[in-house]
Formats: structure tokens, sequence, C-alpha cells
């Protein structure tokens, strides 16, 4: 298992890392304190202004470079993400991978999205010359998860280095080389100012960059730790921008094919050992053919195995404790008479967990009304798909979720409550740099991504210009009866008739 470990070296500042599969040593990193926080980003106010000088082409140039070194590097970057989190190999390419259409994306649109553009004005304004532009914020904190350690973060990380803004990235203690890998591939394109930092360390070390002033935290974790980061934010009135968990659905409507949405749903449950914040827990099926679809998602979970060797389809648990979440979610099933038809209690072997589909489960139960974060889909048989939407919504979370029908889709997409909605497909939204992602309720707040994404790290600033003595002069002292009865009796011209 994944741990980090106290000892000599921990004494001396330090904590390891070791790999989920084999418990092997996989680095040792710094334990930062409150004082190297703050130092941290001290250094960071200073080249957030350098950064923000730089025209949005520039910092584009920078970053474009930045994913060359990715898009060169993919296997070396792969190698780090399989050691620290045990996810197969060419799940670690593929997460990096998907990463680099977001930085294209990013650093190209950001001129349209941010720069400066006109606003409209009135009748009575039309002295005036109005125009808007986001601005950056300054120092951006980010703290990314350990389940897809380059993916997750650099969609707050590049949308923010976009905006013209300096970032301190807290990576989580299970995964710090590839959060050091990334900040060390960034330092050789901008080598100039610390635009890009790196700070190491537990929970304490996560504190102490929301206490330290930064101008926004980008949080990604769960709804109870993003509590915890709101409440120290809200001490220095620091706003965030939370990305936490769910318990995705996916519906299966009676014309949907089968097939497609079988392999979708256990690749949406179980790929990376079903430790995606959007991956499928839950799966609503018409009565119609949920026997048909049932055999063949078993089929498919079947064919797929956890392990640490190099032909596994499945990595290990990364985080030691969801073992046991895991095991109370399959238990609690079985024991209020769920089914298991495949995998069960017997699944769990150490920090493997194989693919596991359950049946006949209860709607209160945790494993419906919880984020379980492992190899699991549950499976209910529902009466038409007005039964599936209320299932699916009677939930606190609100991430993400999948619809598979043929000719009613996006009709049933839209009655559902979350911030993402894929049709017919599974994880594609993620994929889309020109698509916003977050959630709503206990699933969080505020978007990466797209050109929300951008605007996420930055701030409007408005600018109005008087071109000429106005006609009507309003904001003055000198304001006349007449002026105000023809003020008057234009407004009631151009609104009164409604």
């Amino acid at each position: 298992m994944t741990i980090s470990v106290r000892n000599e070296q921990a004494e001396a500042g330090t904590f390891e890392v070791r790999s989920p599969g084999n418990g092997d040593l996989v680095g040792s990193f710094p334990m930062h304190t409150d004082e190297d926080v703050a130092a941290t980003v001290a250094r960071a106010r200073v080249a957030a202004d350098w950064w923000a000088g730089l025209t949005f082409r520039e910092r584009a140039e920078r970053l474009d470079r930045f994913r060359g070194i990715i898009a060169r590097r993919l296997a070396q970057l792969a190698g780090i993400m399989h050691e620290e989190t045990g996810k197969p190999h060419s799940d670690a390419v593929l997460e990096a991978s998907l990463s680099l259409d977001h930085i294209a994306w990013a650093a190209k649109h950001a001129p349209k999205v941010l720069g400066r553009r006109r606003a409209g004005v009135s009748l009575l304004t039309a002295n005036q010359a109005a125009s808007v532009e986001y601005r950056p914020l300054g120092v951006i904190g980010v703290i990314g998860p350990w389940n897809y350690p380059v993916f997750t973060p650099l969609g707050s990380i590049v949308y923010a280095l976009a905006a013209g803004n300096a970032v301190v990235f807290k990576p989580s203690e299970f995964t710090p080389g590839t959060g050091s890998w990334l900040v060390d591939a960034f330092a050789q394109v901008v080598p100039e100012h610390p635009v890009f930092q790196l700070i190491t360390g537990d929970g304490s070390t996560g504190a102490a960059l929301c206490a330290s002033g930064v101008n926004k935290m980008a949080f990604t974790g769960s709804t109870t730790t993003a509590k915890k980061v709101m409440a120290s934010c809200a001490e220095t009135l620091t706003p965030i921008v939370a990305e936490c968990g769910g318990t995705d659905a996916l519906l299966v409507d009676s014309d949907a094919d089968l097939d497609a949405a079988a392999d979708a749903a256990a690749w949406a449950g179980m790929a990376n050992a079903g430790q995606s914040c959007i991956g499928t827990e839950r799966v609503y099926v018409h009565t119609d053919v949920h026997d048909a679809f049932l055999e063949k998602l078993v089929t498919v979970a079947r064919g797929q195995r956890a392990g640490t060797d190099p032909d596994a389809t499945i990595g290990p648990i990364t985080l030691p404790s969801q073992i046991e979440t895991i095991r109370r979610h399959i238990n609690d099933v079985l024991r209020r008479g769920g089914r298991a038809v495949l995998g069960g209690a017997d699944a769990i072997d150490g920090s493997l967990v194989q693919p596991c589909v359950l049946t006949d489960v209860p709607e209160d139960s945790p494993a419906v009304t919880e984020e379980t974060f492992g190899p699991m889909l549950t499976v209910s048989r529902v009466g038409d798909m007005d039964e599936a939407v209320k299932r699916t919504n009677a939930t606190t979370y609100g991430l993400g979720a999948a619809v598979f029908s043929k000719k009613r889709g996006t009709e049933i997409a839209d009655r559902l409550r979350c911030g993402m909605v894929a049709v017919n497909a599974v994880f594609n939204y993620p994929q889309l740099p020109s698509l916003p992602f977050g959630g709503v309720g206990d699933s969080g707040f505020g978007r990466i991504h797209g050109p929300d994404g951008l605007r996420e790290f930055s701030f409007a600033r408005s600018t109005a210009r008087q071109r000429f003595t106005p006609p009507l002069a309003l904001t003055t002292f000198g304001r006349t009866a007449k002026t105000d009865s023809l003020a008057t009796k234009i407004m009631t011209l151009l609104h009164g008739r409604h």
C-alpha cells in the first residue's frame, strides 16, 4: 500500500512514498512547514507580477513548449504515475495524453475569453465607451488529488497560468513525484521566475497553503475535506473552486445499444480501479432490457483483472483506508439481501479489489448513497426512465451522469441534476477542453476547463470612458428640474410600454 512513513528521515522534515503494488520505496520528499509555504507564496507574488506583465501570446508560447515536453516524455511521466498510484502504465499514458489538448486550448483561447472587449451602451449613456476584460487574480493555490495526479490538477493549473496567475501546487502526499516532475518541466520553459512552484507534505501543508493568503484556492478531493478547506480559506476571505466526489449514475433505456452501454459501464465503474470522481457507481436499467444488459456487463467485467503485473487491466487501490470503505459497502449489500453476481466479499485481497457487480441493492445502502471509489457497480431494475431519473437525482451529490438511449438520450439527460452529462458515451466531457467541468451540491462548485475555467482564475475589470459631455448631465449636483423631467420622459418612453 502507498503510505507516508515517519521515521528518522521524517524527523528531519521528510516523508517517504511507497508503491501500492509492491511496497517499494518510490521517493522521499520534504514535509514543508508553514514557514516554507509562506516563503513559497511570497516568491510567487513576485513571479505573478512578472508573468501577468507578459502578453497572452508570450504566455501561450511558454505553455505550448511545456506541452511539448510532456508529449515527448510521456513514458517517463507515466512511469512515475504508475509507481506512485499503481495504475497500469497504459492508463497513466492515456491520462497524461489527455491533458495536452487542455494546455493547447487554454493557451490559444485565453485572449478571446479574457481579453478586453467592447460592452454595449444605452440611449442615456451613448456618450460612454464601455469595455470589459478579465485580469489575473495573482497567486493561485492548487491542492491536487492522487487518483489522476496529472490530468486533474492541470485542469486548474494550466487555466490559471493561461489567465496570467502564478501557481503554488500541493500534490497529494501519495503522488508528490508526479507533481515535482510537472513543476520541473515547466521551469525548463519559464526559468526567469518561479511562476509554478511545488510544496509537498500532508494535510498540514495543505492547511498552511489555505491560510497563506493566496488569491484563490483550487481543491480536488472529498466533500469532507473540501469543507475543511473552505472553512480555513474563510479566515482570509480566500475564494475556492471545489471539485469533490460523487455517486454518478448511468441510465440504460429500453432502446439502448446494450453492448455499448455494458462496455461503457464497466469502463466508467472499474477503470483506474474505480477511483474516478466521475466514475459510474450506480446503473439504472429499464426492466425490458435489464437481464440482457446485466449479462453483457458481467461478461465484460469478468474479463478484467486487478493486479500489479503488466497484464493486469486494473491496478491496486491507492489509498489504504479506502479498502475498508469498499468492504463495508459490499458487506452491507449482502447482509441486506443484495446479490453479488460478480465478485463480492472475497474480491478483496490486500490492496487488490477484483471487479464487483451487485444487484437487488437497497437505495438507502451506503453502496448507493456514499462514494465507494472502488471497481464496483450496483445495477438496479427500473420500470421506466422516469423512475431512473428520480433515483439518479435522489442524492446530495451532483457531479456527472451518463445516459444510453437511441431516441431519448438528450431528453433524459436534460432532466438530471448534475454538472455534466454524457449521452451514449462515458468520460467524454472531460476530454473536451471547451466544456466546463464541475458539479453541484456535495460535488462542489465553480468550474475548471473551458471559458468558465479561464474566468474562474480571473476577475472582471470594467472600464467606462466618457467620450463627450452628455446632453443630459445626470451625475452632478448641477442637475436641474428640467433635466430630471426630460430624463423621466425618455425612460418612460423606453420602458413604460412593457
